[in-house]
């Protein structure tokens, strides 16, 4: 057998680590490393070492199913796409087509999600939908935006972290979400830079920082205000910076001068000493950068508390400079690339806005269809799940399994059951596919070709490196043949071809002058580069070529030819020389702490917050199908201090019940002092009696509309005493 190596990517979190497949003797892949992808390297995390596992005929889906007699059974393609089509387009007929909803994934590729959301829009005519994106990111998506006019995670790549002098990470713990890039922090530290850790436990990443403070969980905008009344105080303000490239700045030092110090100790937990000693360690070098992740970002007022973030990266000219900015660890694969082609409920492709009626003419244009065709904003993800059932009849869903990972997860759960029609299309038999009336198996990132945007906002290339098992079809091969089947044109299929270039050929026009304009990437260019920076713009005959712009945003451009034309060569580091506001300006917002939307009392006298542990990915449909991650992590525990252990008199390991105002979980204690006193943790990777989105609250952030996964109210129960 030839061992020869086919070059991709691991299909979990938004690093998108760089790796090689081979060929096995049982007509498998093994991974190998792939050292010259630059976010990774050559190393990888457990999951992504064993992500062949699940290609395996005995572990994932190689059969469509469909609901007879109350049970799941074998079906032929034709009878299942048949059932969908038909129970689609009755409820259309009956109901309209809002009736129908459509619920994607932030795991799908970008051909994908710009697939899913053309079909919603323009097959079933619906505005209904989402995608659990919305549950990750969107915060720091809506604040990136109103400061920076320009939503990118990350708006330089991981290789300046190193260079840079300080680091503020908030709410990230990625030696356990994200082990390969913890190297970045280790190279920092290495060149004499400093790393501050936000975090109300003391994580595997808070013990590798030079400070951690430890929050009062819900309360990290007070901390941000605070940092920034003490840069106000000490005279750390960049004022020239300020005057020259921001605007608002007077508003939002106002209403951080009302935090003063003392009152946020009180707020946060967090004292003063502590306070002082961060903001010197930020302001006193050259450079520094504040990163956010899910901690502050998955919270009812997480929208003004990313802004606090970027306030004091933006007083303190931290922003729209080499080394220093702000960023976003976004979380799942394709976290970023999915919502920029039109899975959101009010996004189009390119990162365009639905009730823009330029964008809507344009993408219409490209789609073949009258702009007054294309329905308005939809639901976000959380209003769309807890309106099916109601409103909502019919739910197309791929790459998601909202049972386990949506907020008040019972509640979801029953709202699913209450549906007239459930089709889904994934890898394995989720929780969520297990109620469907027709589940769809279809292909795995191994499996077939397609382009990821990781959380650089770099776009790559997955490659096909092996068959798919007989039986099994990829998600542009459905929409294509539910377009065919449920398309009132003539012909409509075509609008939705199965191969993935032909379909990445038509986003590249679609996104062509949107914020997230990837009109000048190909595949040849993807196939030859270690991924391409958007915004990457290609001329009106889109040859793939631009003139050549000195722009400071770009380091790497390549030489000219004779015509002095090159291709554009990506963009790696924004707003280098202005914003993407219409002044160029980067905008303070003034903000002002106020308490989570579920705070304690006497009946739920304790705080739970959530997340992930290193051997299981999100909703563990995938991982929790691999022995050796297992094996690591077999199931939920309720983390909880000794202090807290000691007065509900539970010991290491016996059963706890985590009761909220939306339900009850129960799972073995961990006692550790490496969490607050008044704060338990739970992972959320599983269903049944230890699923923590059982007790989660869905109260939405009023911008972003991302709900309060990070803190709620609950009390702790002894089990069988």
């Amino acid at each position: 057998m030839p061992n020869i190596a086919t070059p991709t990517h691991c299909p979990y979190c938004a690093l998108q680590c760089g790796m090689n497949l081979t060929p096995t003797q049982d007509g498998g892949v093994a991974v190998v490393e792939r050292p010259d992808f630059p976010v990774n390297r050559g190393a990888l995390c457990g999951k992504g070492r064993t992500a062949p596992a699940v290609l395996a005929s005995g572990v994932r889906l190689t059969t469509p199913l469909v609901r007879s007699g109350g049970a799941l059974v074998a079906a032929s393609w034709p009878e299942a796409l048949d059932r969908i089509a038909e129970g689609l387009a009755r409820t259309r007929a009956e109901h309209g087509p809002d009736a129908c909803a459509v619920f994607g994934g932030g795991g799908l590729t970008n051909e994908k999600a710009y697939g899913l959301g053309k079909f919603a829009r323009i097959v079933l005519g619906t505005s209904q939908i989402d995608y659990n994106g919305r549950f990750c990111m969107s915060s720091a998506a809506a604040a990136g935006i109103r400061a920076f006019g320009l939503d990118r995670g990350l708006p330089f790549p991981l290789e300046d972290i190193p260079r840079t002098g300080c680091v503020i990470l908030v709410g990230s713990n990625l030696a356990e979400t994200m082990p390969p890039s913890l190297r970045f922090f280790q190279e920092l530290r290495d060149n004499g830079g400093t790393l501050i850790v936000v975090d109300p436990r003391r994580t595997r990443t808070a013990e590798q920082a030079d400070l951690h403070l430890a929050p009062r969980p819900g309360t990290d905008l007070a901390l941000a205000l605070g940092l920034l009344h003490l840069v106000v105080a000490e005279g750390r303000v960049d004022e020239e910076y300020v005057s020259e490239r921001t605007a608002g700045w007077e508003e939002a030092r106002a209403a951080a001068m009302a935090h003063w110090p003392e009152y946020v100790e009180r707020i946060t937990g967090v004292s003063v000493p502590e306070l002082r000693e961060a903001v010197r360690m930020f302001c006193e070098p050259e450079h520094a950068m504040v990163l956010t992740a899910r901690g502050p970002e998955q919270q009812s007022k997480g929208t003004d508390t990313v802004g606090a973030w970027i306030n004091l990266c933006l007083a303190t000219g931290r922003a729209g400079r080499p080394l220093s900015g702000y960023g976003c660890l976004t979380g799942q694969g394709n976290g970023q690339g999915g919502r920029e082609h039109g899975q959101k409920a009010d996004q189009l492709p390119g990162y365009r806005k639905l009730d823009d009626p330029a964008a809507r003419e344009y993408v219409a244009g490209v789609w073949g269809v009258a702009p007054d065709r294309l329905p308005g904003p939809g639901r976000s993800a959380y209003e769309l799940l807890d309106a099916l059932g109601g409103d909502i009849k019919s739910l197309l869903l791929m790459g998601s399994n909202p049972v386990v990972s949506a907020p008040r997860a019972a509640h979801v759960e029953e709202r699913i059951r209450s549906l007239d029609f459930l089709a889904v299309c994934d890898v394995v038999l989720s929780e969520t596919a297990e109620l469907a009336d027709v589940v769809l198996p279809v292909t795995q990132w191994a499996e077939e070709t397609g382009t990821t945007t990781n959380l650089e906002g770099r776009v790559l290339l997955r490659r096909r490196a092996i068959d798919p098992p007989p039986g099994v079809r990829s998600d542009l091969e459905v929409l294509h043949e539910l377009a065919a089947r449920l398309g009132a044109d003539e012909g409509l299929e075509k609008g939705f071809p199965v191969d993935a270039e032909e379909v990445f050929a038509e986003l590249r026009r679609a996104s062509a002058g949107g914020p997230a304009d990837y009109s000048g990437i190909t595949y040849e260019r993807l196939a030859e580069e270690n991924g391409v920076f958007w915004p990457c713009p290609s001329p009106p005959d889109g040859d793939g070529v631009t003139e050549h712009v000195d722009d400071p945003a770009r380091e790497d451009d390549a030489a000219g030819d004779e015509s002095g034309t090159v291709p554009h060569p990506g963009t790696p580091r924004l707003f280098l020389d202005r914003f993407a506001t219409p002044d160029g300006r980067a905008r303070f917002v003034p903000v002002a702490h106020r308490a989570a939307a579920e705070e304690p009392d006497e009946e739920y006298p304790v705080l739970l917050t959530t997340g992930r542990v290193v051997a299981q990915y999100q909703s563990g449909a995938q991982t929790r199908r691999v022995e050796e991650l297992n094996s690591a992590a077999p199931g939920p525990f309720v983390e909880l201090h000794p202090r807290l252990a000691a007065r509900l008199g539970v010991a290491e390991g016996e059963p706890v019940a985590v009761v909220s105002r939306r339900g009850r979980a129960v799972a073995p204690a961990r006692v550790t002092t490496t969490i607050r006193p008044d704060t338990v943790f739970m992972p959320f990777h599983w269903p049944g009696e230890g699923r923590a989105n059982t007790l989660t609250n869905p109260a939405l952030d009023p911008t972003s509309r991302m709900p309060e996964f990070k803190t709620c109210a609950v009390r702790l129960e002894t089990v069988g005493r």
